[in-house]
C-alpha cells in the first residue's frame, strides 16, 4: 500500500451531500425495475391487456432516450445543481401522478414524463457526486457503483413487497423516496468552490457525435442488444405468471418481485466484480461477442421454456449474470472508442441504447398475441444477433479497443460515465 492510498479517507467518510446523492440515485435506479412485478397486477386492475401494460416501458425509455441526446447541454446551461433539482422534481410528481391514474393511458403518460426526469437527474449525478466526495475520484466511483447496483437489484423487491397491497404503492413509494432525495439534495448538495463546472456543448452534438463511425456501430449495436434485454425484462412477467397457473401456483408481485431482485443481484454483481477483470484480461471484443451469443442462447432457452417455471426463473436470474458483464463492457468500449468529448459521447450512445429498450416492449405484446408466448424471446434472440453482425462488420473501426490498457479505477470511471 502507498503513502497516498494510507492517507485517503475512508469511504464511508462523506460529506452529507455525497450520501444525498447516493441516496437519490439508487431510488432513480430502482425505477427501472419498479413495475416489472406489478405489470400482471396492473393489467388486471385497469381490464387493460399486456400489450398496453408493457408500454409502460415504451414510454418511459422512449423519453428517457430522446432527452439523453439534450442532457450534456442542459447540465452545461444551468449547471449540475440546479439540473438535479429540476430531474428529481418530475420524477416526484410524474410517479404520484402514475400512482393516483385511473387508466393505462394516463399512467404510459406520467410514466414518459418520469422519464424526462430520470434522464436529466441520472445524465448529472455522476459528475454531482464526483465534485461533493471527498478521497477522489475512485472513492465516488465506488459509492456511484454501490448506488446503481443496489438500486437495480432492489427495485423490483421493493416494487413486488408495495405491489401486494396495491399496483399502485410502488408509484407512491417512489415519489416518496424522491422527494425526500430532493429535500436531502437541496438542503446538503453544496459543491465545492473549485468544483469544475459542466462543459458547454452545442445542442446538437449528440446527434452529429453520430457521425464518428465507430460510436454509430457501438450504438446501433446497443440498440439492438437492448432490445432482447427489454424483452427479457417488460415481457417475461407474463409468461411467469402464466407458467406458475398452469401448475396450480399463485405468482403476484411478491413472487415476480423476488424472480426479478435475484436477476438485479446477479446483474449488479457481474458488472462491478467480473466485467472489470474478465475485459482486462480478454480484451473487450471477445468478451462482448461471448455475452451476446450467451444472450442469444439464452433467449432461445426462454422461448422454448416459456411454459416451464423453475427453468424460466433459472434462465432469468442466468441472463442477470451475463446482462451485467455485457453492459459494462458495451459501455466501456464507448467510452474507449472515439476521442469524442465523454459527456457526449455517452449522452448519445445511452440515446440510441435507450430507444431500442422502448421498441421491445411496443413489439413484444402485440406479437405474442399474434404469433404465441414464445415469439418476442424469439425475435429478441435474433435482434441479439443483428447485434453481434453489426459489431463483427465494425470489426476494422473497433480494432483499438480489443486491447486491455487501463487500470481497473479507469475501467470503473468509464463505465459510470457511459451508465450516467
Amino acid at each position: 500500500m502507498t503513502h497516498t492510498e494510507e492517507k485517503q479517507p475512508s469511504l464511508l467518510k462523506q460529506p452529507s451531500s455525497v450520501w444525498a446523492i447516493a441516496f437519490a440515485c439508487m431510488v432513480s435506479f430502482m425505477g427501472i425495475g419498479l413495475v416489472d412485478p406489478i405489470l400482471p397486477a396492473i393489467s388486471r386492475a385497469l381490464e387493460a391487456t399486456q400489450s398496453q401494460t408493457m408500454l409502460l416501458f415504451t414510454s418511459y425509455l422512449f423519453i428517457t432516450g430522446i432527452a439523453m441526446f439534450f442532457t450534456s447541454w442542459v447540465s452545461g446551461k444551468i449547471g449540475v445543481k440546479k439540473t438535479l433539482i429540476i430531474g428529481l422534481v418530475l420524477i416526484v410528481a410524474f410517479a404520484a401522478l402514475a400512482g393516483a391514474s385511473s387508466s393505462v393511458n394516463q399512467i404510459l403518460g406520467f410514466r414518459a414524463g418520469w422519464g424526462l426526469g430520470n434522464a436529466l437527474f441520472i445524465s448529472t449525478a455522476l459528475a454531482a457526486i464526483v465534485g461533493a466526495a471527498s478521497g477522489g475520484s475512485s472513492q465516488a466511483i465506488v459509492l456511484y457503483e454501490a448506488a446503481l447496483g443496489i438500486g437495480m437489484a432492489v427495485g423490483p423487491l421493493v416494487g413486488g413487497v408495495l405491489g401486494t397491497l396495491s399496483w399502485r404503492g410502488p408509484f407512491f413509494g417512489t415519489a416518496v423516496l424522491m422527494a425526500i432525495a430532493l429535500v436531502a439534495i437541496i438542503g446538503f448538495l453544496k459543491l465545492p468552490k473549485d468544483a469544475p463546472a459542466p462543459a458547454k456543448v452545442s445542442i446538437s452534438a449528440s446527434f452529429k457525435a453520430l457521425r464518428n463511425p465507430a460510436l454509430l456501430a457501438l450504438s446501433i449495436t446497443a440498440l439492438f442488444y437492448n432490445f432482447g434485454f427489454f424483452v427479457l425484462l417488460a415481457y417475461t412477467p407474463f409468461p411467469l405468471e402464466a407458467a406458475a397457473k398452469a401448475v396450480g401456483l399463485e405468482f403476484g408481485a411478491t413472487e415476480l418481485g423476488y424472480v426479478f431482485f435475484g436477476w438485479g443481484l446477479a446483474l449488479a454483481l457481474t458488472s462491478v466484480f467480473v466485467a472489470p477483470p474478465a475485459t482486462r484480461k480478454f480484451g473487450l471484443r471477445p468478451v462482448l461477442f461471448t455475452m451476446l451469443g450467451a444472450l442469444t442462447v439464452l433467449l432461445g432457452l426462454m422461448a422454448v421454456f416459456h411454459d416451464q417455471l423453475t427453468a424460466l426463473i433459472v434462465l432469468v436470474i442466468v441472463a442477470g449474470l451475463v446482462l451485467g458483464v455485457m453492459n459494462t463492457s458495451l459501455t466501456e468500449a464507448v467510452m474507449e472508442a472515439t476521442g469524442l468529448p465523454r459527456n457526449v459521447a455517452s449522452s448519445t450512445y445511452s440515446g440510441v441504447r435507450f430507444l431500442g429498450g422502448a421498441i421491445a416492449p411496443a413489439v413484444a405484446g402485440p406479437l405474442a398475441a399474434a404469433a404465441g408466448p414464445a415469439s418476442p424471446y424469439w425475435l429478441g434472440a435474433a435482434a441479439v444477433l443483428v447485434a453481434i453482425v453489426v459489431l463483427a462488420l465494425a470489426g476494422h473501426q473497433l480494432s483499438h479497443i480489443g486491447k486491455a490498457h487501463e487500470t481497473p479505477e479507469e475501467i470503473g470511471e468509464d463505465v459510470l460515465v457511459g451508465d450516467a
